[in-house]
């Protein structure tokens, strides 16, 4: 076996910790997956810290270690279930979990300690993805298009990688290479939705958008949410919690003359992620796109419907198409980004983060 390489990525979702353990040389192989669920005492400590709170950097420190110690047992379950041994493993690339993603103050902080990751495994690890693009001016996010460049982008063939994580993000790869790929944050993935179904039904996620399906679409709602600045922003742009949860719900159904049923506000949502994506896709005036879906979302058969009927010339698919399920891109990503660190070779884009220019991202943590 050449080089292999661990990626772990916990998102916005919260949903659990997804490790790969993948190969690039000759081509791109993954060797073994693996999901860690995330304990919820700790998903709870992640949700506090979202807003400011009374012993906010204590508390951080100590949840900075214990989320380092978990990414530790991801990596142990996925070298227990794939015979793997840590010997064989060249480097660890770790995105950690977002805290607070401020680019507009020059800062995104992801935790997940990776020193304790590599005392622990015993493996090299990489982490800190986003600073190094920050500090040349750039937005921290999304990284991951520089990956979909290298892996999806098909000669003569427009594309676009939609993820559909907590937030909801697209990459857009031109058939023609002369054209530069974009990629930004279109707005909410399912973090409103999921939000939203664990308060009134008391469920993790809206499985293949079934309560969704059954409400309608509250037009006053979507068109007040679609008010929100961010989607009138310009590329390049990234959003988080900071922007849109529960609490920003919460005050626009406020502002509405009369109440909302639960179940249409969840349909409403949907929407909201629906149309605010493939908007942004319009805006690109792509030749017949090929729309490869990835992420938790890509599941979700209401959303499925919806971008198709907002997309109609797209031939609407998931990333297995170009060869990766899409439970596992963005895991395998920042696999490749923790190659692309130790060989010194950039791994950011310019042209989608706003950076000065592509860097070479990531601080090594040696066992």
């Amino acid at each position: 076996m050449s080089d292999c390489y661990i990626g772990l990525m916990s998102g916005t979702s919260l949903d659990g910790i997804d490790a790969v353990a993948v190969s690039f040389e000759p081509t791109f192989c993954l060797h073994a997956s693996h999901t860690h669920p995330l304990p919820a005492d700790l998903r709870q400590l992640i949700l506090q810290l979202n807003h400011s709170g009374s012993d906010e950097i204590d508390r951080l420190g100590q949840l900075d270690i214990a989320l380092g110690r978990v990414f530790a047992e991801a990596v142990q379950g996925l070298l227990d279930n794939s015979g793997l041994l840590p010997e064989q493993i060249r480097a660890i690339g770790s995105h950690g979990q977002t805290i607070r993603h401020r680019p507009e103050l020059g800062f995104s902080l992801q935790i997940g300690d990776p020193a304790t990751l590599a005392e622990y495994t015993g493996i090299t690890t990489v982490a800190d993805f986003r600073r190094r693009d920050l500090a040349a001016g750039g937005q921290g996010a999304p990284l991951v298009p520089a990956f979909h460049q290298a892996l999806f982008r098909q000669e003569g063939q427009d594309r676009v990688l939609a993820n559909l994580g907590g937030m909801a993000n697209i990459t857009l790869l031109p058939g023609d290479r002369e054209r530069p790929v974009l990629g930004y944050d279109t707005g909410p993935g399912n973090v409103l939705m999921d939000a939203w179904i664990r308060r009134h039904r008391g469920l993790a996620y809206d499985a293949d958008g079934q309560w969704a399906a059954s409400g309608r679409v509250h037009a006053g709602l979507l068109e007040q949410l679609l008010r929100h600045p961010y989607f009138a922003r310009t590329p390049p742009k990234s959003t988080g919690r900071e922007q849109f949860d529960l609490p920003w719900l919460d005050d626009q159904l406020q502002q509405l003359a009369e109440p909302v049923a639960s179940v249409d506000v969840q349909t409403t949502l949907l929407e909201l992620t629906a149309l605010s994506l493939t908007r942004a896709i319009q805006h690109h005036a792509l030749s017949r796109p090929e729309l490869l879906l990835c992420g938790g979302g890509s599941h979700n058969r209401q959303l499925q419907q919806r971008l198709q009927l907002h997309l109609p010339q797209a031939r609407l698919t998931t990333s297995a198409a170009g060869g990766l399920e899409p439970d596992w891109v963005e895991a395998a990503a920042f696999a490749w980004f923790a190659m692309r660190t130790l060989s010194r070779q950039p791994s950011s884009l310019a042209a989608v983060t706003g950076a000065r220019g592509d860097r070479i991202l990531g601080a090594i943590h040696y066992p």
